[in-house]
């Protein structure tokens, strides 16, 4: 039996971004730009689970774009795969957000919830056994930050045990597309802790860097971002999509990434990342490949001061796919741990989620990214994730926020002041959560402490 994964698509960065990902699956599963099968191989129906066949023989990507102005959907439309998308499921309204989390969240993105949840029904009325939701948007904008954690907390409502899966392109360190991006990560975060089984944490500046230094591209462009970004996605639902080894679905990442719930914000990478002329020199062996997933250059989000020593992990997950086999995956694993190339928490023996498939990521005509037979993808539950949180968001949210600076365009949208500062606290405390975790059982001990004052009390 099929299990069903529904992909949304929320903002500008997530419909730009959604495109790439179905363009990516489309090179991969042969469908041609008109949603037909190139090979007409009826053997292999595992990727329906992603795509819906009609009875015209058309397959149509289980698929809901959303913005509230018109201009990007309308690229969509109007773009090379527009014939694939059911126009049904590209909503678009007629005013902007503005890059104000409360005008998506309570005004203008609330006015449009109804339409969203009428298609989404419809979308989960043509699945057998819906699996989950994977939603890509950004937290620092208006549309994706606030109608993206809107619609989130709607599913939670609406579909309570399915898993949901984030793709999220964070505020980078020292660029910027807005002022007021600080308000709306911290706002965005604070619905994702409790909405979101994982999430994965991008910033545009680190893939900059990525670009820059490993594909030659001195000005990189979204669409570059994008095409690395959409490699990781495949990457991460090939087990769905294809047979393979050994197979992943989305709630074993949740079981396996996710100690506690609230701690799900991911780090990934992905190699190789190199040009056409670099990969014919570039050692392509499992252990390279994986080591260099590892190196904090490489991460698809920007951390600082990172020491591989002190940055503990509590879980990861390695997809590898094309000619990799399980000898030489475990075998890698082992080097790592050898070589001390990562370190775990202390409560976690093993640590290591692994998947293979047989079957490499497709290499689209306009890919800058050169043909590889191997691939590895790394998905880390990092404790160095806090950083990202405290010296990107809070920092600038706090210098802002003791001028009230910008807070009137928030609460003129119906939001309550105190909104902002009760999701200050729940960051500052997700930072704890993040800390506690390195101190090995610091919280039991913390408890103990406590039983043993309140004895001597009694005393």
């Amino acid at each position: 039996m099929v299990r069903e994964v529904l992909t949304l698509s929320v903002g500008q960065a997530g419909i730009q971004l959604g495109q790439a990902v179905w363009e990516q699956y489309c090179a991969e599963h042969r469908i041609a730009e008109n949603g037909r099968k190139i090979e007409n191989d009826t053997a292999d129906t595992t990727f329906t689970c992603f795509f819906q066949e009609t009875n015209a023989g058309q397959y149509v990507p289980r698929n809901l774009m959303v913005d509230l102005e018109p201009n990007v959907i309308d690229d969509v439309r109007n773009s090379q795969f527009c014939k694939i998308f059911h126009p049904e499921f590209l909503l678009n309204g007629k005013e902007d957000a503005a890059n104000n989390f409360a005008r998506g969240h309570y005004t203008v993105g609330r006015d449009m919830m109804d339409k969203i949840r009428d298609r989404l029904r419809k979308l989960a009325d043509n699945c057998e056994n819906l699996q989950g939701f994977l939603m890509n948007h950004s937290v620092g904008g208006g549309t994706g930050s606030g109608l993206g954690a809107l619609m989130l907390e709607r599913i939670a409502m609406d579909y309570r045990k399915k898993s949901k899966i984030g793709f999220e392109i964070y505020p980078s360190p020292t660029m910027s597309t807005c002022v007021v991006e600080p308000y709306n990560a911290l706002l965005a975060t604070h619905w994702l802790t409790d909405h979101t089984e994982v999430s994965l944490v991008l910033d545009n500046e680190a893939i900059y860097e990525i670009c820059q230094k490993w594909l030659d591209i001195k000005h990189p462009s979204y669409d570059n971002l994008n095409r690395l970004i959409c490699k990781t996605i495949s990457s991460m639902t090939a087990s769905l999509r294809f047979g393979g080894e050994l197979n992943v679905d989305l709630c074993e990442f949740q079981t396996n990434l996710v100690p506690f719930p609230r701690l799900h914000f991911m780090i990934t990478a992905m190699a190789p990342i190199l040009t056409p002329k670099k990969i014919d020199v570039a050692a392509t062996t499992v252990q390279a490949l994986t080591d260099s997933c590892f190196a904090p250059s490489n991460f698809f989000t920007k951390i600082a001061d990172f020491d591989a020593q002190e940055d503990k992990y509590m879980a990861i997950s390695v997809s590898y796919r094309g000619s990799v086999n399980a000898k030489e995956a475990s075998s890698t694993i082992n080097w790592l741990k050898e070589k001390k190339k990562i370190c775990f928490v202390d409560w976690v023996p093993t640590g290591f989620k692994v998947g293979l498939n047989q079957q490499p990521p497709a290499v689209l005509a306009n890919d800058d990214v050169a043909p590889c037979k191997k691939n590895v993808v790394m998905i880390g539950n990092n404790t160095a994730i806090a950083r990202v949180f405290s010296e990107r968001i809070v920092k600038k949210y706090d210098v802002m926020y003791s001028q009230r600076a910008f807070v009137h365009w928030y609460v003129g949208e119906g939001m309550e002041e105190g909104e902002l500062t009760e999701a200050r606290e729940d960051l500052e405390s997700l930072e704890k959560d993040y800390l506690d975790v390195l101190s090995e059982d610091a919280s039991d001990r913390d408890d103990g402490n406590q039983d043993e004052e309140e004895e001597d009390d009694d005393f």
